[in-house]
């Protein structure tokens, strides 16, 4: 798996509206085939940052991502909304899919 985690620091004047602004890249990677999971969390310590985690099935998968309109499109359009670079974290691993945790489990 490709599994890629990246920090976008967001101009403030957006942040809020994040989710909108990049829905059509977010529902376009969802229907990749090889997309397991494209999934946004806001920071909890800096409003103006969101973190994308994303997960593709292997390097042909990723390949075809950045090749689609829809990552093409946002290439082109979020440098508008953004207050830096984007930090990111790719690495292949091996894994297919999340696991559950060991550690914590529901009482009762």
């Amino acid at each position: 798996m490709i599994f890629i985690v990246v920090k976008w620091p967001v101009r403030p004047e957006f942040a809020d509206d994040w989710r909108s602004i990049v829905d059509d890249f977010t529902e376009g990677t969802r229907g990749e085939p090889g997309n397991l999971f494209f999934d946004w969390s806001r920071s909890a310590d800096d409003p103006n940052e969101w973190v994308l985690v994303e997960g593709f099935r292997d390097g042909e998968a990723g390949g075809e991502h950045v090749k689609s309109d829809h990552f093409k499109k946002a290439v082109d359009m979020l440098p508008d909304y953004v207050s830096a670079t984007p930090k990111i974290i790719s690495e292949t691993i091996d894994a297919t899919g999340w696991n559950e945790m060991a550690e914590i489990r529901p009482r009762g």
